[in-house]
């Protein structure tokens, strides 16, 4: 249950004991802990700018382009593997702090690179940290949220994501006149050490402090934004639902990666797994990675392709905040059937735009559309829903297999677009991610439950529901 200081099952209103002074101090924890969404964004889409004198520099072929695209994606693959375990070990604090040194170290390796292995090796080092990252942060902002904010809170993280997203297409802007990639990188050195300095200063986790026997410092840090008897019920909750989960009744107790077996867990692990490979299969990352390139092919210069890029990650980013502001209103469910409606007719004519060579402005205008729909609903939904679909107990290693796939399927479309499009052509490839969100449309619909303002007991019922009667849930939920 992403539960972090919530009410009690079945009433309804607003955590009466949570002050607003403590609503502010946990808004503050939120933008402090998305420091590591910022490098999320900033490192896949510095590349994008990056990569037009690079290929130029280095004499890089297709594959080559795409590899050091893609190589990051290799890098967050394992990152996201082993981050909900560390996160579990060494606490969520503790695990970005790790996380905010990779950062650097990477992002130092990337700027001084002198050859195509070198900026490969530094690629890998940066992707263990944004997979590491993109799994650790929704845990933590799961764990700090009333439910009430909870989809804002947690929507926190796609903000920043899109915010770094467009600070790197900025930053590519204002060193492409000079063509001085190295500094596209090295800029990305003021939040490394942003992450890092943020660790040192943000509180433990209170589930995870009491999941350690940490009951009383946990309790401490409840009363300093709520009172004690939100404490008391967050710390009696806790250790209940743990013991519930950890020892069920006829069954053998199972840790770790084991628990995603549980057939309890299992439509919850299925929503997390196919939504992360319908986020990425739906194409987002080739306009974030390539949209410079794509825009250059219209017959645009590069410094213009740069330009417009700006403007798409403008356009993600302003439509990200309008996400925020519904997500706790419209509620996840609807927001990811209208973007995915959205994603799939764009998609299909971006992909006319391509294959009958219109106007390189309608082509622009499609993919706006296609960003805008995502940004409203896809990006964020997906990273809000895996902080609450799955049970306490395995919550990280939830989180982390998800993430797993996400990057996954990242890397698969990040290196196989350019050669895609040089094998069928640019709008045949849009028209394939076109089906994908028809697909992803068709899973919401039949088998994705509202989780807005829900306890876990309450989602975990209604995604029971759902993959128990198909169709007739959909009239029940």
């Amino acid at each position: 249950m992403a539960q972090g200081f919530s009410r009690e099952p079945g009433t309804e209103g607003p955590l009466s004991g949570i002050s607003p002074e403590g609503h502010r101090k946990v808004w503050r924890w939120g933008f402090m802990i998305a420091i590591g969404g910022f490098l999320f964004g900033y490192d896949t889409g510095v590349v994008s700018g990056a990569l037009l004198f690079i290929r130029q520099e280095f004499e890089l072929s297709s594959f080559e382009q795409g590899s050091v695209v893609s190589v990051l994606l290799i890098g967050a693959i394992v990152g996201a593997l082993v981050a909900g375990r560390t996160a579990d070990r060494l606490g969520r604090r503790m695990t970005l702090g790790l996380e905010g040194v990779i950062f650097v170290i990477g992002t130092v390796i990337a700027t001084f690179a002198v050859d195509y292995e070198m900026l490969l090796a530094a690629r890998l080092v940066l992707g263990l940290a944004v997979g590491a990252a993109s799994a650790t942060v929704p845990i933590y902002l799961s764990e700090v949220s009333p439910a009430e904010i909870r989809g804002r809170i947690l929507s926190l993280n796609q903000v920043m994501i899109t915010t770094g997203i467009l600070t790197s297409y900025l930053v590519d802007l204002a060193f492409s006149s000079t063509e001085n990639w190295r500094a596209m990188f090295g800029t990305g050195l003021v939040p490394a050490v942003a992450l890092v300095l943020a660790a040192i200063l943000l509180p433990e986790s209170p589930q995870w402090l009491i999941r350690r026997g940490r009951a009383d410092k946990a309790r401490k840090l409840i009363i300093s934004i709520a009172d004690e008897e939100a404490a008391d019920r967050l710390v009696e909750r806790v250790e209940h639902r743990d013991q519930a989960e950890e020892h069920p009744e006829g069954t053998q107790t199972r840790h770790g990666w084991r628990l995603l077996l549980d057939a309890s867990v299992r439509p919850a692990l299925l929503v997390g797994l196919t939504l992360a490979a319908v986020q990425q299969f739906g194409g987002i990352n080739t306009i974030i990675y390539y949209a410079p390139t794509i825009i250059e092919q219209t017959g645009l210069t590069a410094s213009n392709s740069i330009f417009y890029s700006v403007f798409i990650g403008l356009i993600n980013f302003l439509m990200t905040l309008v996400a925020l502001r519904l997500i706790d209103r419209t509620g996840r469910r609807v927001l990811l059937l209208v973007s995915l409606g959205v994603m799939f007719v764009s998609l299909v004519l971006l992909g006319l735009s391509f294959a009958l060579g219109l106007s390189p402005v309608l082509s622009l205008v499609f993919m706006v559309l296609y960003i805008a729909a995502f940004a409203c609903g896809m990006g964020p939904v997906f990273w809000v829903l895996i902080g609450e679909v799955f049970p306490p107990s395995v919550r990280a290693v939830g989180s982390s297999a998800s993430t797993m796939v996400n990057w996954l399927s990242n890397f698969i479309v990040g290196l196989s677009f350019l050669p895609l499009v040089d094998a069928i052509g640019q709008g045949q490839a849009f028209w394939i991610f076109a089906v994908i969100c028809a697909l992803g449309f068709w899973f919401v619909a039949r088998r994705v439950p509202e989780t807005a303002g829900r306890e876990f007991d309450e989602v975990d019922a209604a995604l029971r529901t759902r993959f128990k009667r198909g169709r007739q849930a959909e009239d029940q939920d």
